[in-house]
């Protein structure tokens, strides 16, 4: 009996698997035949895993290649709409043969979210819908889900010197996800968040219905700006208020390492980088180095902190506010530069000096690292001796593996309230903490569970109840959903309460309006009310 059993099993396994294989052929024919009558002429947007571009389509906006092994799994089908005809059939199709989906902008997803899931899934591509139209008039620019931030300052800048707008620091990000979960950058202490300036979007709901703000109301509305586009529809287009800037700004890297008193001056840098003049943005990067003349530790390794700074304002202006202000730094006229606002940007994204604005256009970096990411909210200054506990765990990783970057909050920031978007991280923290480190394929989990216990030596020095976390630098490591669509309210509170704390309740009630049947899910998308249950 018992050899009768182990002789059958293999053959059900063989039966199921070519059972699953045979369903997601069926799901894939169906829908690519439901597409093409529904939008005929369709070709070359509609790519199936039998394409020869399709690979090349896919891994072109991956950013991160943790995401893109042979192992990692891939769509049955990509779509690569030219209008919002193609989004709603697309709609129409998943939801007819039961498939998921992912939508994609810049693929900056820190954990693929935007082009990776477990269950059978099309993706839905928004690189062709990338138009920027500005009126300078009007000071607003109206801009389409699958263009980088790096097009929109570009366009921008092509006839203004005048006019700018807060948001990423890195310009190859796609601005449907960038703007949906907050957006900030160097004038945030000035101006906010991306999100502060979205006046309006186009949005197709799981009915297939295009809406912009008048109809979709303004809870919906409320809900995109910060609480995740991908949770309840597909964003189309945004319509964005532009700032103004100088026409002369200031940028200025220092670096300072272990020898030159790191360690207090990173110190002393909590202290006063919110309560800056709102014009003044001074960042903190922290990275291990190898130390050139024998300062560090027993590994020959230094703590380098680089201090990067955007003054909206000229050095003249600059200079003795750093006097007033942050001394310590000795910052002196040979480390500032003098330039226009999207000179700045360009700076900022890392080009060469002397780049033309022109890089801004590149939709890919020239080398992409797979990485892991972590955020944190710090409100309460970190001691020295917690400093020196993060050098000692930075000392434990590869020289230029990691690094560690403080974002100093203040200003604009402190002053709109946190119910205002579902972005909650205002008044009260002095500076958000992102942690990144590459990871290195044959090293993966190890240098995974390195960053882990980083985080975990954290806890005593970053917010607490919740522990709060910044939704754009994606995290499953704090929580996600169960795969079939039904998670209850504990565990999705979870996650939930990290990215949105008290304004996640609203947003799972805008889900329930909007979304009941939660088409438009993920690991950490807002399930809808009446699935999670009551607490």
């Amino acid at each position: 009996m018992k050899s009768e059993y182990y002789s059958i099993f293999p053959s059900i396994l063989l039966y199921l698997a070519l059972f699953f294989w045979s369903s997601l052929a069926d799901s894939h024919n169906d829908f690519v035949q439901c597409f093409s009558q529904q939008s005929p002429n369709s070709t070359l947007i509609v790519f199936t895993q039998n394409d020869t571009s399709y690979l090349s389509v896919l891994n072109l906006s991956i950013q991160n290649p943790r995401f893109s092994s042979t192992s990692t799994p891939k769509p049955l089908v990509i779509i690569t709409p030219l209008d919002a005809s193609h989004v709603q059939t697309t709609i129409c199709c998943s939801k007819k043969h039961g498939l998921q989906i992912r939508v994609r902008s810049g693929g900056h997803d820190y954990e693929g979210l935007s082009y990776v899931s477990d269950v059978p899934f099309v993706v839905l591509d928004l690189i062709n819908l990338r138009s920027v139209n500005v009126d300078f008039d009007d000071k607003t620019a109206s801009v389409q889900a699958g263009a980088t931030i790096g097009e929109v300052y570009y366009k921008i800048a092509e006839n203004s010197r005048c006019l700018g707008f807060p948001s990423a620091t890195a310009n190859t990000v796609g601005v449907g996800g960038l703007f949906s979960g907050g957006g900030y950058g160097a004038m945030l202490r000035k101006h906010g968040l991306s999100v502060d300036h979205i006046i309006d979007a186009q949005f197709v709901n799981f009915e297939g219905r295009i809406l912009d703000r008048k109809t979709m109301g303004e809870d919906l509305f409320w809900a995109i700006r910060g609480g995740g586009g991908a949770s309840f529809g597909v964003i189309i287009s945004w319509k964005i208020r532009l700032v103004l800037v100088p026409k002369t700004v200031t940028v200025f890297t220092v670096n300072r390492n272990l020898e030159q008193k790191v360690t207090e001056l990173v110190h002393k840098w909590q202290f006063v980088a919110e309560r800056f003049e709102d014009d003044l943005f001074i960042l903190v990067r922290l990275q291990a180095l190898m130390s050139s003349n024998g300062v560090g530790n027993s590994n020959n390794k230094t703590i380098q902190a680089s201090f990067i700074s955007l003054f909206l304002g000229g050095v003249d202006r600059l200079l003795p506010l750093m006097k007033r202000s942050f001394p310590e730094l000795g910052l002196v006229r040979e480390d500032c530069k003098e330039m226009s606002w999207i000179e700045s940007v360009v700076y900022f994204a890392g080009f060469p000096s002397g780049s033309s604005p022109v890089v801004l256009l590149d939709r890919t970096t020239p080398i992409k690292v797979p990485i892991k990411g972590k955020s944190d909210y710090v409100k309460v200054p970190i001691s020295v001796d917690g400093l020196e506990g993060i050098w000692k765990r930075l000392f434990e990783e590869k020289v230029g593996r990691t690094f560690i970057q403080m974002t100093p909050y203040g200003g604009r920031m402190k002053e709109i309230p946190d119910w205002e978007t579902p972005f909650p991280h205002r008044a009260g923290n002095i500076y958000m903490i992102l942690y990144l480190v590459a990871v290195i394929e044959e090293e993966g989990i190890n240098v995974i569970n390195w960053i882990r216990r980083l985080y975990d030596y954290m806890t005593p020095y970053v917010s607490k109840n919740p522990r709060e976390a910044y939704l754009n630098y994606r995290d499953l490591d704090i929580g996600t959903n169960n795969n079939n669509g039904t998670t209850s309210y504990a565990q999705a509170s979870i996650w939930g309460l990290k990215y949105f704390k008290n304004n996640f309740n609203r947003l799972l009630r805008v889900k329930n309006m909007i979304d009941p049947t939660n088409f438009f899910r993920n690991e950490q998308s807002i399930p809808p009310y009446a699935i999670v249950g009551s607490k």
